[in-house]
């Protein structure tokens, strides 16, 4: 019997590498070796799929960077924060779960754009509270107030992973280098 792990496992593949619009059921069904009749067994339907795939990415994404943080926690600020986006790139290459989270988070479907983004903010707002504790722990690193070095954080992401999700890693890297540069010649204490 089919579990419904793997018809998540190919759908997150296809969903990483050929979007919403661009996967069926079918190819899904064809992918685990099943009928796609098959697939309503485990899921209502392509929707019910997708936003389960998201919620979990979501969770894992989570996990991800609580750990990142947690191991690199010796790092100073700067160290950590840089090599925290340095790892987007490798995370894109090798992993649908990156692919599927920057794909989805810019180009959600359609029809589900509201759940997508709802279910965004409330990753963002996840990150944001574990942003605020590292920069807390760090403030004397920094003149920036923490909440806006943070948001301002945030938003380097977001411009440097628009890069890697439609340009690829020779420009994302270009824009990273310069945006890290200028941003972090801005928050930094002058005694760093």
């Amino acid at each position: 019997m089919m579990s419904s792990n793997e018809i998540k496992k190919s759908a997150l593949n296809h969903f990483a590498s050929s979007g919403y619009d661009g996967t069926s059921l079918s190819v899904i069904a064809s992918d685990v070796g099943i009928k796609k009749q098959s697939i309503y067994a485990h899921f209502a339907n392509k929707d019910e799929l997708f936003l389960k795939i998201m919620e979990e990415v979501l969770i894992q994404e989570t996990s991800y960077i609580k750990s990142f943080f947690s191991k690199n926690n010796t790092l100073a600020l700067e160290k950590k924060l840089f090599q925290f986006l340095q790892q987007y790139s490798k995370r894109y290459e090798s992993q649908a779960e990156t692919r599927f989270l920057l794909r989805m988070g810019f180009l959600p479907p359609t029809h589900l754009h509201q759940q997508v983004i709802d279910s965004l903010y409330n990753y963002y707002d996840e990150l944001e509270e574990i942003l605020i504790e590292i920069f807390t722990n760090h403030k004397d690193s920094i003149i920036t107030p923490v909440s806006e070095a943070v948001i301002a954080y945030i938003g380097l992401c977001d411009s440097v992973l628009v890069e890697l999700l439609y340009s690829g890693n020779d420009r994302f890297q270009r824009r990273l280098n310069a945006c890290w540069k200028v941003y972090w010649q801005g928050i930094r204490s002058k005694e760093e």
